[in-house]
């Protein structure tokens, strides 16, 4: 059986987002229990995510609906909290049964251990957002959040998220201000043998590298986004693979290698 791998989906309820969403929704479904049974979900699948205690987001109906399916089918799923979703809780948790990770999950592949990380707070210039996480996930701060309305809490994300989504272009994934540090950090990890595999997302730039570990050569794996590239990476039981998904299927894709190794 196969193991899923992907991030920052971001999505969104907006009306610029329903595209993306629908084809997600489209992906979700075409998705054979039978040939995989594990999911791993790197953070920021949504753009915002908040739980209420009676509430949900009703424009996420139809994404909900397919991840309920899948799991009626036996997919396990495993949810490491990104910067946009590092709220997910007890409705995920008990309705859809994902297994929530707040920080980190290790999960082990034909013998090597892999680190999932989302990359938030990694690089070390950002430290205002560290303190802006340490914050927004203090008890009475998400009390206090809680007594916005729904639909005035999603417009003010979903404004927050447009001036985010403003740093990036189709030209500039390689040279993003996450890329390098995700990828020091990786090297860091595996050469001093604390996994074997380092996935992270958040940079939202696609790469598989090569680099020394203690054990040999250990892989940096960057999942990319379905925001812009809609790509993940598929287990087989024997390695990973980077794929694309398209109108009529999936597709593999040709990823950059670092300088230190070759793609996997």
């Amino acid at each position: 059986m196969k193991t899923m791998i992907f991030s920052d989906v971001h999505l969104n309820v907006a009306e610029d987002g329903r595209r993306k969403m629908a084809e997600f929704t489209t992906f979700l479904r075409q998705i054979d229990p039978t040939v995989y049974d594990r999911i791993v979900i790197l953070g920021d699948l949504f753009d915002f995510w908040f739980e209420y205690r009676q509430v949900i987001f009703s424009g996420y109906f139809d994404v909900l609906r397919a991840f309920a399916a899948l799991r009626d089918r036996g997919v396990e799923f495993h949810f490491v909290c990104g910067n946009h979703d590092f709220w997910a809780g007890r409705f995920l948790r008990d309705y859809l049964d994902f297994s929530i990770h707040e920080a980190s999950l290790a999960l082990d592949f034909g013998g090597r251990r892999a680190l999932f990380v989302h990359g938030d707070g990694i690089n070390p210039d950002d430290w205002s957002y560290r303190l802006y996480k340490k914050i927004a996930r203090f008890r009475p701060v998400v009390g206090t959040f809680r007594l916005i309305h729904p639909d005035w809490a999603m417009g003010i994300a979903q404004c927050v998220s447009r001036s985010s989504r403003r740093m990036f272009s189709k030209h500039d994934y390689s040279e993003g201000s996450e890329v390098k540090p995700l990828q020091r950090y990786a090297q860091r990890v595996l050469a001093q043998g604390e996994a074997d595999v380092v996935f992270c997302g958040h940079s939202h730039y696609p790469v598989i590298e090569e680099f020394p570990a203690r054990t040999g050569m250990g892989l940096y794996i960057n999942t990319g986004d379905w925001l812009f590239h809609q790509t993940y990476v598929v287990w087989d039981g024997a390695g990973f693979e980077m794929l694309r998904f398209g109108s009529e299927c999936a597709e593999s894709v040709e990823v950059p290698s670092g300088e230190a190794g070759s793609q996997a």
